[in-house]
């Protein structure tokens, strides 16, 4: 009964102008609010996809690392253990060290990664070859796959290169001297190519044979900086991660992807919900106007209250009717939002029609990824900021006197 009563009072035309008008700019800020949430998550959501498609092509399923120091001690056992474990597709064993790279007059430092023949089994860096060949050598005639902004600081065409680069790398052990150079290695690697995923790892890493690393830095036969994993199934990382990390112990940290990059994704997340949050503050603002609202519509109905009392409503029917009120609002204003907003994203997703500025971007346009979640969420914050917008006015009512007068 209540829900008919306040859907007529939102229908029908009232005897002051203003509330109308109030009542509508109520409704379209509410649309208006909800529209720029979903929109604005939607953003998020796309280019979250978009950098987790990009960086999963450098960091594996999943990665072994040391617990403490920077390099981990594998025998042969544990390695074959590893390859032969549950939904285990493929490993690659990685040496990583800081590295001076010289080119003549041009130097640069990069992460310089030695990996194995695994690989290309492992990652998808092969797959986003810009130039030449991902072509890593041997310990050697070690070669160097480039990162494309590191192709560019040191001055070469990694594919066309016909003169050495000079790789500096710290020793494992250094030696008592006051010469700091004599703790440092030196060896010459011809480049082979150059890779091109996303600038931060264009422009700090240098892929080459892990045999060549490990023997500049007089790492042990059986040390390395970490494992890389390849996942028979990507679904089951959190099982098979959990599952490792009790079979090697407390000596190994076993990484998902996401754990990899976690300052990345945490970051991602937070400015999304801080958008939210002050987005979040428009609909504050629309429930001013609804308090506004229902406080003249409640002073206007004041006999229609006292005839109901007198029909025998009591307090909690009175304070039903206003507090649907209310709802009603706040339910046709997110409805008309989350209606807009899921055709703007349609229209962006099929024609990109909201350009992104600048050309130093993969894409050109802002994409966009709708997720049932998210309407979840925006519908359930309209309608509980509503609820208690609505509360005071509709408690008013419903603590009014009974007066009924000719």
């Amino acid at each position: 009964m209540y829900l008919t009563f306040a859907w007529r009072y939102f229908k029908a035309k009232k005897s002051t102008n203003a509330i109308n008008i109030i009542s509508w700019v109520t409704v379209c800020v509410i649309a208006f609010s909800t529209m720029c949430q979903v929109l604005v998550l939607s953003v998020f959501n796309g280019f979250e996809d978009l950098v987790r498609s990009l960086y999963s092509n450098f960091y594996t399923d999943v990665r072994v690392i040391a617990s403490r120091g920077k390099t981990i001690l594998l025998t042969a056992e544990q390695i074959n253990s590893i390859k032969n474990f549950k939904e285990v597709k493929n490993i690659s064993l990685v040496a990583q060290e800081k590295a001076l790279l010289q080119n003549g007059d041009l130097q640069t430092v990069v992460f310089l990664k030695g990996v194995d023949d695994n690989y290309n089994n492992v990652s998808g860096v092969p797959q986003k070859m810009l130039n030449g060949v991902f072509e890593t050598g041997s310990a050697d005639e070690p070669q160097l796959i480039l990162g494309a902004g590191i192709e560019y600081a040191v001055g070469v065409q990694a594919d066309k290169s016909l003169t050495p680069l000079t790789v500096f790398l710290p020793k494992k052990i250094g030696y008592a001297s006051s010469d700091p150079s004599e703790s440092l290695s030196e060896g010459n690697a011809y480049p082979s190519g150059s890779f091109a995923i996303q600038q931060d790892f264009d422009n700090k890493y240098v892929i080459t044979n892990i045999d060549f690393i490990k023997h500049q830095m007089n790492y042990a036969a059986n040390e390395y900086s970490a494992v890389e994993i390849a996942l028979s199934h990507p679904k089951e990382t959190d099982d098979v991660t959990n599952a490792l990390q009790k079979m090697l112990g407390s000596k190994y940290t076993v990484q998902t992807k996401y754990q990899q990059n976690t300052s990345l994704y945490t970051s991602m997340k937070v400015e999304k919900w801080a958008i939210y949050a002050v987005l979040t503050l428009i609909l504050i603002i629309a429930a001013f106007n609804m308090i506004s609202a229902l406080t003249m519509l409640v002073l206007e109905k004041r006999k229609d209250i006292s005839v109901l009392q007198s029909l025998g409503a009591d307090k909690s029917l009175i304070l039903k009717i206003f507090l649907s009120e209310g709802l009603i609002l706040a339910v046709t204003g997110a409805a008309i939002g989350l209606c807009l907003a899921t055709i703007i994203c349609a229209l962006q997703s099929q024609f990109k029609l909201i350009k992104l500025t600048g050309n130093s971007f993969l894409i050109d346009y802002f994409p966009v990824k709708l997720i049932a979640t998210d309407f979840l969420l925006v519908a359930s914050t309209a309608l509980i900021i509503a609820f208690i917008a609505a509360w005071l006015p509709a408690r008013k009512a419903a603590r009014q006197a009974f007066e009924l007068r000719s």
